[in-house]
């Protein structure tokens, strides 16, 4: 069994970002290169779709680089990123196992693929595959005691990245930042707000 440490450095010295980043009089960051750009297209644009073109645009780079992150991560434990979602899922669920249709369902993948990834893991001895002896068509998942271990292992490294690409950031802003990525999910989606708490 092969032990990793990481250290941040190391997973994000490839991500790149070709903007120049400059701060408004609020004190708040923009790409300036982006903007010019804006200014200058043949049709302006008004304050107010300059700002959501600014916000979409900074949140799909935000998105690119997050998803290049977590798949260095993911590599450097030896596995990818579909894998890496697998072996979370069966993690959180109960007794670590699922049938292997919910898993698809819950990963918006197809069976296929998902049959694919349970494949690999198999292979590394990071999960198993359990027939249901109540239904000969149900096939479940199941979390292994290696599997169980290397997710363990990654879950202190993968909050640290987390807190780190978060730096700077206040309680405040992070609430913000998470209501504002969900209200885009609801725009995109229709999906409304359906319970309050707090």
């Amino acid at each position: 069994m092969k032990h990793f440490t990481m250290h941040f450095s190391e997973i994000k010295g490839d991500c790149r970002f070709n903007g120049t980043l400059a701060t408004d009089r609020a004190g708040r960051l923009y790409d300036s290169r982006f903007r010019q750009a804006i200014r200058s297209a043949r049709r302006p644009l008004s304050e107010r779709e300059t700002r959501a073109v600014e916000a979409l645009t900074a949140l799909r780079i935000t998105a690119r680089l997050t998803r290049q992150l977590m798949d260095r991560w993911a590599e450097k434990h030896g596995l990818s990123e579909g894998r890496l979602h697998v072996l979370f899922r069966l993690a959180s669920a109960p007794d670590h196992q699922l049938p292997l249709g919910e898993l698809a369902d819950q990963l918006e993948v197809t069976p296929r693929n998902i049959t694919g990834l349970i494949d690999h893991l198999e292979r590394d001895g990071l999960v198993e595959r359990i027939d249901d002896p109540a239904d000969r068509r149900l096939t479940y998942a199941r979390l292994t005691a290696a599997g169980g271990r290397r997710i363990d292992g990654m879950r202190a490294q993968g909050l640290e990245w987390q807190l780190k690409i978060a730096a700077g950031l206040s309680t405040e802003e992070l609430d913000q930042l998470r209501h504002a990525c969900l209200q885009l999910i609801e725009n995109m989606t229709g999906k409304s707000v359906t319970e309050k708490s707090a």
